[in-house]
């Protein structure tokens, strides 16, 4: 795509870009800093544990003891 008429402008726009995107992927990321799930997500987490486990054990088909 042209930015301008001028090929030379183009080209002069065109490296300006470029080291822009190059400074621009220079800096480093911010580093993650980890977190600890709360006590209620992990309550939550391990009753729907429990509940898909239940589930589960309804789908089987249980032999009759007779």
């Amino acid at each position: 795509m042209q930015e301008f008429r001028s090929q030379d402008r183009n080209r002069s726009a065109a490296r300006e870009a470029l080291v822009a995107l190059i400074r621009a992927a220079a800096i480093p990321p911010v580093p993650r800093r980890p977190t600890r799930p709360t006590f209620a997500s992990k309550l939550r987490r391990l009753d729907a544990k429990s509940h898909r486990a239940g589930v589960k054990s309804g789908r089987t088909t249980r032999p009759d003891s007779d």
